[in-house]
């Protein structure tokens, strides 16, 4: 396994649903917001452009390349600061900061960003030839040519079943395993080349690979407890009022957020019978509308907007 190779990247990235965010965070000039996952700042500049001086923006990335581009963009702006780590990491960076229960409103923008994608070093993506490596910290973990080395028959099926509801799972599974008793799968090339054989039939306009990539980014990168992990400690760290937005890219992200909002907004299931009124229970979360998706011009402008939806909730106890 070897560190991913770094590349500097321009800030072509376009920020999902940027006037929705801005809209629903209802930010206070002075207040308090953390966004969990600066990319390469399109929220954060816009969220920034609302606070007052004495308002404050946090915000955390796990990718070293987005760290640098937030110490060379963001820094000077003493209302801004940036911390290298997971999400899952979000109660350590507002503890030690004095903020627990303190927070206006967290943003978590999921999956990977554009310059992530059109970076071939990073192999995230089956349209660039590069390391078959998917990690979102290139600094820390298994690259995902090493996952697929290890991984068995039945796990790596699962995978692909599971995270990217791939119809052909148990198919190209045998491919992949075939192909790796011959020689080691080490790029992004030979990987989408394998299960593009072994696909028999795939949607008009998107490539025979594109559920196994996503499937596997997500297994190598833990995507989704590290999201069960962090919408728990997001609602601890608002304050009252205090709002979440999460915008999630894949169906699987989405199912965990609404599923959870729901949870957190009914509260405690109380055993049927007991003399306690709907109006009796204390509620400290509720969702606010339903889930907003891009709107038809936002996509047309940037393909990648299309599967994102947004949900918010808001603390209320």
């Amino acid at each position: 396994m070897v560190a991913c190779r770094m590349k500097a990247t321009s800030n072509e990235h376009q920020s999902v649903m940027l006037t929705e965010v801005i809209e629903h965070l209802a930010i206070k000039p002075d207040g308090i917001y953390l966004d969990a996952t600066f990319g390469r700042g399109g929220h954060a500049q816009a969220i920034l452009q609302q606070l007052g001086p004495r308002g404050r923006l946090l915000a955390m990335d796990k990718d070293p390349d987005a760290i640098a581009y937030a110490k060379e963009h963001f820094v000077t702006d003493a209302r801004f600061s940036i911390h290298h780590g997971s999400f899952t990491e979000l109660t350590d960076v507002i503890r030690r900061e004095n903020l627990i229960g303190r927070i206006d409103g967290i943003l978590l923008d999921l999956g990977v960003s554009s310059p992530q994608l059109d970076n071939p070093e990073r192999g995230f993506s089956f349209l660039h030839a590069g390391p078959l490596d998917m990690r979102m910290d290139c600094s820390k973990g298994v690259d995902a040519a090493t996952w697929l080395a290890a991984i068995s028959e039945e796990a790596l099926m699962k995978v692909f079943w599971e995270y990217g509801e791939e119809r052909y799972a148990r198919r190209i599974t045998r491919a992949i395993i075939a192909a790796r008793q011959e020689t080691p799968i080490t790029t992004t090339r030979e990987l989408a080349d394998i299960i593009a054989a072994a696909h028999p039939a795939w949607q008009k306009g998107k490539h025979p690979a594109t559920r196994c990539f996503q499937a596997i980014r997500i297994a190598v990168n833990h995507e989704l407890d590290e999201l069960e992990q962090v919408l728990v400690q997001s609602v601890a760290a608002l304050k009252v009022g205090g709002r979440l937005l999460v915008i999630s890219f894949h169906s699987l992200e989405d199912r965990m957020v609404k599923h959870f909002m729901q949870r957190e907004e009914c509260g405690i299931e109380l055993p049927a019978g007991l003399p306690i009124k709907h109006l009796d229970r204390h509620f400290h979360f509720k969702r606010l509308g339903r889930a907003i998706k891009p709107s038809t011009k936002e996509i047309g402008m940037n393909s990648r907007a299309r599967s994102a939806i947004l949900r918010i909730g808001e603390k209320l106890l």
